[in-house]
């Protein structure tokens, strides 16, 4: 009898779970923009192949953008991850990024972030505030508030000034020997030394050379970024434990330094709470308004500090050390540009483009005048984080939520239980918005422009003389859950461009390096940028990085 009754239940099973499988992959999104998927594998496979025909170790982001080339550039795609992640929207548009981005009836601080942040719990720690959602957000977010306020942060450009004297005596270094180096790693370490200062006041010594007194901490928080290559990331960890465990004993070992240093600054800081008390300025570095408040370093505690410190140093270091590393190939290789950065910084500090003559100025009462004046720098800045944002959002809404978007033409389409990534890359070439130089560099088109460059450019929507959409333009994201950071990202870019810009010539060497004539000249196109024999391009390392870290040569300028 039972087994009669396992031969009549076995077959309705099997049945059950085709037809659960066949509408899942089949139907659940079929009216969702997309390439045809497999019963077997979803869109895994088709996304592979696409990543095959594109260059060595790319970045996603281009494969998207090809997709999205071929389907006709809907304003979203869907892709079916499944077994290996969850369904993934893609969105193509900055007008449904928007509404992704911005406070909803379904939630009150914007769609929640999606749960394969989780995928970087040994970068920024479980307590993060990339992973808090709601109130508790909410509250983590207005504690720091302070410690990133523009007015706070122009206090720090003494700070900033020094460790990029630093960076300039590396420069100094490679001028005479004409020896290659990677770019984006000298332009990460300084800003790595930054953001340590600023967060903890703690010198890292991130940008002292490795043989000689760098700091044990970088070198272990380098190893383990670098097991988040395109490689190393491709799969979820549980198909890969052997790399997970290495990660997770990396991970213990900054996480143990951490400590070690927090602990030391909590006991220093409750020695001058006395003075604290008597009216002198109190601190606004991250871990003093982590742990303000606090008499008693608790374990708790000690585990969210740490975590808001590992996740400041991380977003603090990375998005500008990369904004820095394609700024000085952009003004390599584009001439014009060059001049006119060159010529505003003339006018704005005098013709001595001496660094320690820059400095002195920069840190002069009216320092603070000097950096706001910088409108075609800013524009340089805002173009290359334009066609080259680190990272771009990603979100979900959960099953069951009812969050749907609205496309311009009048379809809904419901996101509930797949991740929602707002790719920068694609909505920020759109051609609708930016025309027949969507791809090119041209940072001329945001003079002008009265967009808000800040952490409070959403306050400002209603600011007149825009000439894009404010949606369209997304690296730091927008809405509520907005980069915190974003100010000091750029201030520490401008101040750096002033130091370094008139002072050096950097030419670039292998990938992306200038395609020079008979006579060793370089010769311009027609987009007036000097030509190259190969395209420069981002791999995946965490974020969006030069393939080949931004190998340069550096010379004095003449």
């Amino acid at each position: 009898m039972a087994a009669s009754l396992i031969l009549i239940a076995l077959p309705l099973l099997l049945t059950y779970l085709a037809a659960t499988i066949w509408h899942r992959r089949f139907k659940q999104f079929a009216h969702f923009p997309q390439l045809k998927p497999s019963l077997l594998w979803g869109h895994l496979q088709t996304i592979h192949e696409y990543t095959l025909r594109e260059k060595p170790k790319i970045h996603v982001d281009p494969v998207f953008a090809q997709i999205a080339k071929d389907l006709g550039n809907p304003p979203l795609m869907y892709f079916d991850l499944r077994p290996v992640s969850y369904p993934m929207v893609v969105v193509n548009s900055h007008e449904i990024a928007e509404q992704v981005s911005r406070v909803s009836k379904q939630f009150a601080w914007s769609t929640p972030k999606s749960p394969t942040l989780g995928d970087l719990v040994r970068v920024i720690g479980p307590e993060s505030i990339l992973m808090r959602q709601n109130e508790d957000w909410k509250q983590l977010r207005k504690r720091f508030n302070p410690g990133f306020a523009p007015q706070h942060l122009m206090t720090l450009l003494g700070c900033i000034c020094d460790k990029t004297m630093i960076f300039i005596d590396h420069l100094e270094r490679y001028a005479r020997s004409c020896k290659e180096f990677p770019l984006n790693k000298l332009t990460i370490n300084l800003t790595f030394d930054i953001i340590g200062a600023i967060t903890m006041d703690e010198d890292f010594d991130a940008q002292q050379p490795e043989s000689s007194g760098q700091g044990e901490f970088i070198k272990l928080y380098d190893q383990l970024l670098k097991m988040y290559s395109n490689e190393d990331s491709r799969f979820p960890w549980w198909t890969q434990p052997k790399r997970e465990w290495r990660r997770y004993k990396l991970g213990k070992q900054i996480d143990m330094r951490l400590d070690a240093m927090i602990r030391k600054k909590h006991a220093e800081q409750q020695q001058k709470q006395d003075e604290q008390n008597a009216g002198k300025r109190k601190p606004r570095d991250v871990l003093s308004l982590s742990l303000q408040g606090s008499s008693e370093l608790s374990q708790s505690l000690l585990a969210e500090t740490r975590d808001q410190i590992k996740t400041f140093l991380f977003a603090g270091h990375d998005t500008t050390g990369i904004l820095l590393a394609w700024l000085f190939y952009e003004l390599s290789r584009t001439p014009h540009v060059l001049k006119a950065v060159r010529d505003e910084l003339d006018g704005i500090f005098g013709p001595d483009p001496d660094p320690v003559a820059v400095r002195e100025k920069l840190l002069a009462p009216n320092g603070e005048e000097l950096i706001n004046k910088m409108p075609y720098i800013n524009s340089v800045i805002k173009e290359i984080l334009r066609l080259r944002p680190p990272a771009g959002t990603a979100r979900m809404a959960p099953p069951g939520t009812g969050f749907n978007v609205r496309t311009s033409d009048g379809q809904s389409f419901c996101l509930d239980g797949a991740i929602i990534y707002n790719c920068a890359t694609i909505i920020q070439r759109d051609r609708t918005v930016f025309g027949d130089t969507a791809d090119d560099f041209v940072p001329e088109r945001w003079l002008g422009d009265k967009g808000i460059m800040s952490a409070d450019a959403d306050q400002n929507e209603a600011a007149g003389g825009r000439k894009f959409p404010p949606g369209a333009w997304r690296p730091f994201e927008r809405g509520p859950r907005n980069c915190i950071g974003q100010d000091l990202a750029t201030i520490e870019a401008r101040v750096i461009v002033a130091l370094v810009a008139r002072q050096y010539d950097f030419v670039k060497v292998g990938l992306g390096e200038l395609d020079l004539d008979e006579k060793g000249q370089p010769t311009v196109n027609e987009k007036g940028q000097y030509k190259t024999k190969s395209e420069l391009y981002n791999t995946t390392q965490v974020t969006a990085k030069p393939v080949d870290a931004m190998m340069m040569k550096v010379k004095r300028r003449a």
